[in-house]
């Protein structure tokens, strides 16, 4: 993305905040103990941060509770200054941080939607006009004139989804408040993001779902105790965020250590049709046909690739496991194709692949690879995930006699 003009770039951004020692909450405390002073103690939330973000690129900011992530979108966003270095967005922005933030509770949805489309830089009638795709895409037509003070956790997220979606700004600044809605929208959501990344769209994510990154951001980076951990291509940027989050552990069987390791980048990865042609749609019953070459990030001593068919809630459908009997060097590929028997119900599903090297005394090195994201086509979905030919036929038998 070296030829793409900047669109954010921060240069040495710090943020504190004053923490009470101990705060005065009641006018008892206050009564007993007047002159009492309030000590205060500093919180670096963020430590010189500097990084640029590219028109057209997906970027994921990762890290652990607390290590200043959503800080610093604020500060992006304008909601919170910097205490020192500099920030220049390039384009309007349409920040999706904290439930609520620019709504007015006491007015309906109708009225928030106009204020916030002419707010993010759509002149009135613009505003209007795109209300009734705001409310489709939320699924609010019927609670339109509703106060937003009755409105549920999931409705308003939804509705602050769609306004921002329907806003097509420069930049939008999205954090993880869309692990508030429930599993249909959260998939709305994602094929937004789809939609926005082929368009070119610059885009902003904080989030703690690593297959996210590995799948949709261009690159990445990890926050950790305020400070920039790491910014690079988003394989590694999940492995370090990993990293951090699980430390060797045991085997509840062979107490092996499984260690966290940069095993393989993704060269490609798709879904072929018989001509060959990339494809993202299989047809409920055909065989789905992989074709994914992936190239070592290190020496590794037979390998084994453990394939896992995800559908839209997470849930593992298919497991199967491939070992390759060589020793791959450093920099070699790796071809995976095949074909897979389809027995899946229409919907949306995932195909990851876990890189797993065992090692002396039980010890694994393993990393998760985000390969596919593909749909089955076919008959209206039913309430199972998988499609299994039942030899079972109805009959009636003869009443018995008393």
């Amino acid at each position: 993305m070296g030829d793409r003009r900047i669109v954010i770039e921060a240069r040495g951004v710090e943020k504190s905040f004053r923490i009470p020692e101990h705060r005065i909450d009641s006018l008892k405390e206050r009564a007993l103990h007047p002159f009492q002073r309030v000590e205060f103690r500093a919180h670096r939330a963020l430590r010189g941060i500097s990084f640029d973000v590219c028109e057209g690129e997906f970027f994921g900011i990762v890290g652990r509770n607390g290590s200043g992530k959503s800080s610093l979108l604020k500060i992006l966003a304008g909601i919170y200054r910097q205490d020192a270095g500099r920030v220049r967005m390039a384009g309007r922005v349409a920040p999706f941080i904290e439930l609520g933030v620019g709504f007015n509770m006491e007015l309906t949805a109708r009225e928030n939607g106009v204020l916030n489309g002419v707010l993010m830089g759509l002149t009135l009638r613009e505003a209007r006009r795109r209300l009734d795709s705001v409310l489709e895409f939320a699924e609010l037509e019927e609670f339109v004139d509703l106060k937003l003070k009755n409105y549920s956790s999931g409705m308003l997220v939804r509705f602050a989804f769609a306004v921002m979606v329907q806003a097509d700004a420069d930049i939008m600044l999205i954090d993880e408040v869309l692990a508030v809605g429930d599993a249909a929208f959260s998939q709305k959501c994602l094929d937004v993001f789809y939609e926005r990344r082929r368009a070119g769209k610059t885009v902003v994510l904080v989030t703690h779902d690593m297959a996210m990154v590995q799948s949709l951001c261009h690159r990445g980076m990890v926050l950790h105790d305020g400070e920039l951990e790491f910014l690079g291509d988003p394989e590694d940027t999940a492995l370090r965020y990993l990293r951090l989050n699980s430390v060797a552990t045991a085997s509840r069987d062979a107490e092996a250590q499984v260690e966290l390791d940069l095993n393989a980048r993704v060269v490609r990865a798709g879904l072929r049709d018989e001509a060959g042609a990339d494809v993202d749609v299989v047809e409920a019953g055909s065989p789905i046909e992989l074709d994914v070459v992936v190239e070592a990030a290190r020496a590794l001593e037979r390998p084994l690739f453990i394939f896992h068919v995800v559908n839209a809630d997470g849930v593992v459908l298919v497991d199967f496991t491939r070992a390759l009997a060589e020793r791959v060097a450093s920099g070699q590929r790796v071809r995976l194709a095949g074909r897979i028997e389809n027995r899946l119900a229409a919907g949306l599903y995932f195909l990851n692949c876990y890189v797993r090297e065992d090692r002396e005394h039980g010890a694994q090195a393993v990393q998760g690879l985000r390969l596919v994201r593909f749909r089955v086509a076919g008959a209206a979905p039913g309430k199972g995930v998988v499609v299994l030919d039942a030899d079972v036929q109805p009959a009636l038998e003869a009443v018995p006699s008393r």
